[in-house]
């Protein structure tokens, strides 16, 4: 009996040790395309970052690095001479006193205007995360509406209430005594941008910050309330600690875009000659390119503001991860 039985369980363990040997095959083929599935999906994202974000970085760069001299009408063909310079561009750019004015005044505007926005975009989410608060939906499209408006037809609106001759708020101001005011005076022209700014991305910001609010478990705030807590103590305790970090998200994306600010000057200025062709780092780089036919000191102007804006937004990431982490500690 065992010398009939030895060869049938041979057989056996054969065909199990090939059945083993070709489900880990399959598996191995399994794991190989799981391991490609995601850069298959990832592949049309890469290709458009690549196409519209990294290829002009690259080519600003490439065009900071040369100067293009024109001659005559610049009409034939040996008019134009394009020259190696280095970072003599950028050494021209770092010598104009108009590119550090603009750079300065946009600071100081982010440093007023961006803590402003951000708190009344908080407030206006805690406002409408409250267990009291009805119409949440219409409320939450209100507040966001502005956002839809594109910055242009904005400072449009905006203009047509700031000019003394045809805006409702100065003669209303007038009327109740407190004179003619020019919101487009020389000292007073870039908060009224500001205020165009706060007005367009409020919305956009409480909508973030709502998002945190949702992500956190009602279960939490129910059992603050059950063991007596208001509804401000609700929001100051446990509410602000726990979107801190949809805050902190909205505040990269305003100095970001403090740093790019352009559309609301360029279009103020036909209506005040208080904002001059350098009023901002992006308005330099438009009349550099546009007006004075020089594109190659516009990169460089690009190169510099896109390496300002990613040290400011990452000195203040790093800002804040050094204080959250001391908090925990503490």
């Amino acid at each position: 009996m065992t010398t009939i039985d030895l060869p049938e369980r041979a057989g056996e363990s054969a065909s199990a040790d090939g059945g083993a040997l070709a489900k880990s095959k399959r598996a191995r083929k399994l794991s190989g395309g799981s391991r490609v599935a995601p850069f298959l999906f990832l592949l049309p994202f890469m290709v458009l970052f690549a196409i519209f974000f990294l290829l002009p970085i690259a080519y600003a760069i490439y065009q900071s690095l040369f100067h293009t001299e024109v001659s005559g009408l610049g009409l034939g063909p040996n008019s134009t001479v394009t020259k190696f310079v280095g970072l003599g561009n950028f050494s021209s750019v770092l010598s104009d006193h108009s590119f550090f004015s603009g750079l300065g005044r946009v600071i100081l505007f982010g440093i007023v205007q961006v803590p402003i926005m951000l708190a009344l975009a908080t407030v206006l989410a805690l406002l409408l995360d409250s267990a009291s608060t009805r119409f949440k939906r219409f409320f939450r499209l209100s507040f966001f509406l502005p956002y839809g408006v594109p910055g242009v037809i904005a400072a449009i609106l905006w203009s047509f209430l700031y000019l003394p001759g045809l805006s409702p708020i100065v003669s209303i101001l007038r009327s109740a005594g407190f004179g003619t005011i020019n919101f487009l005076g020389i000292h007073s022209v870039l908060w009224s941008i500001a205020n165009i700014i706060t007005w367009e991305y409020t919305g956009y910001n409480m909508l973030i910050i709502y998002a945190g609010l949702q992500a956190i478990p009602q279960s939490l705030f129910e059992a603050a309330r059950i063991d007596g807590a208001s509804e401000i103590k609700v929001a100051l305790k446990i509410k602000l600690p726990l979107i801190f970090s949809s805050i902190v998200l909205t505040a990269v994306f305003s100095i970001i875009g403090t740093l790019q600010l352009f559309s609301e000057p360029q279009v103020l200025r036909a209506v005040t000659t208080n904002i001059s062709s350098s009023f901002t780092p992006n308005l330099l780089a438009y009349t550099k390119a546009f007006v004075e036919n020089d594109p190659n000191v516009a990169a460089a102007v690009a190169v510099i503001l896109a390496l300002g804006t990613f040290i400011l937004s990452f000195g203040f990431l790093k800002l804040v991860q050094r204080r959250a982490f001391s908090e925990v500690e503490l």
